[in-house]
């Protein structure tokens, strides 16, 4: 059986403001609006969110897979630019980068672990054939 991924959004403005809640987390709802004239530029945009649940995915199956293998994370930062194409408007390209802070990861294991994280991550596989991402990486090692 499949399982379902439940949102609602819910207009809370006379431009295009949403409010937009999770059903696994509803006191911790997000505003969602457009620029100006449109909008009034006062919560996230559409391909904010689609980057931010890239990298939130992304990273979750990085932390996850290395913790498996035994490495000791103290530390882990991605920093994400999503490219737009402008006709028609849409994500052109992810290009990621993983800062990881540990004393026992080498560049290896850590572009394993990346390709991985590909086969596995939810939002990696949704984007897979439309979006073209582009993953570098940085080990800090730590004593």
């Amino acid at each position: 059986m499949s399982e379902k991924v439940e949102v609602s959004v819910s207009l809370i403005n006379d431009k295009v403001q949403f409010r937009g809640v999770s059903k696994t987390n509803p006191e911790s709802p997000i505003i969602i609006d457009y620029l100006p004239p449109l909008g009034d530029g006062q919560g996230f945009l559409g391909l904010e969110l689609l980057v931010m649940s890239f990298a939130g995915c992304v990273s979750t199956g990085v932390v996850a897979l290395l913790r498996r293998t035994g490495k000791n994370i103290s530390g882990f930062k991605m920093n994400v630019i999503g490219i737009k194409r402008a006709n028609p408007l849409s994500l052109e390209k992810i290009c990621l980068e993983v800062i990881l802070e540990s004393d026992n990861t080498e560049d290896l294991e850590m572009q394993t672990v990346i390709k991985q994280a590909e086969i596995i991550s939810p939002v990696w596989i949704a984007i897979k054939n439309n979006v073209e991402v582009v993953a570098e990486y940085k080990i800090i090692k730590t004593v």
